[in-house]
């Protein structure tokens, strides 16, 4: 029972110290309305440790389906979003920002409204079993600062093949 109990706090002693390698800042979600069927997260994820981190999943209770997605330009031309399968590395000592027009949490089927100025907790999962949570405002009013105007909540994410069923 001692070892058990040893090994278990280990393991949470490395989560933790896991967890403190990776910080977010400037999180907010978004939606075209507060009634839309999807929204999106985004952030600046910092890993300050000796080892790359990469971002596998997202996990909140606001949506039916949540997904890291990008974009990607079509044979044709258009640009589509995709889910990304393979997750995010950030390398050690390395920023990544999810952003409007690139990568980002998506949320589909969203199960209440995103009301403006309130939060959602959203949890960050890491290919070493490391997870961050977080309480991530809604900002509709922000405006895109470098990103073009994709607007998240007008796509319709229906009609895409997301492939698995996300979290």
């Amino acid at each position: 029972m001692f070892r058990t109990t040893l090994i278990a706090s280990a393991a949470a002693l490395f989560a933790s110290a896991a967890a403190a390698e990776i910080t977010v800042s400037d999180a907010y979600i978004r939606s075209a309305t507060p009634s839309a069927p999807t929204g999106a997260a985004f952030m600046v994820i910092e890993n300050t440790g000796d080892a790359p981190m990469r971002l596998v999943t997202a996990a909140s209770e606001i949506a039916a389906r949540v997904e890291l997605h990008t974009h990607i330009e079509a044979e044709n031309g258009m640009m589509q979003m995709v889910e990304i399968e393979d997750g995010i590395e950030i390398a050690p000592g390395a920023t990544h920002e999810l952003a409007r027009g690139g990568d980002h949490v998506m949320f589909m089927g969203l199960n209440d409204p995103l009301i403006q100025g309130e939060t959602v907790p959203v949890t960050l999962g890491f290919e070493d079993g490391t997870e961050v949570s977080l309480d991530i405002v809604v900002d509709r009013e922000r405006q895109d600062m470098d990103h073009g105007a994709m607007n998240h909540g007008d796509m319709n994410h229906g009609d895409m093949n997301h492939g698995a069923s996300g979290n």
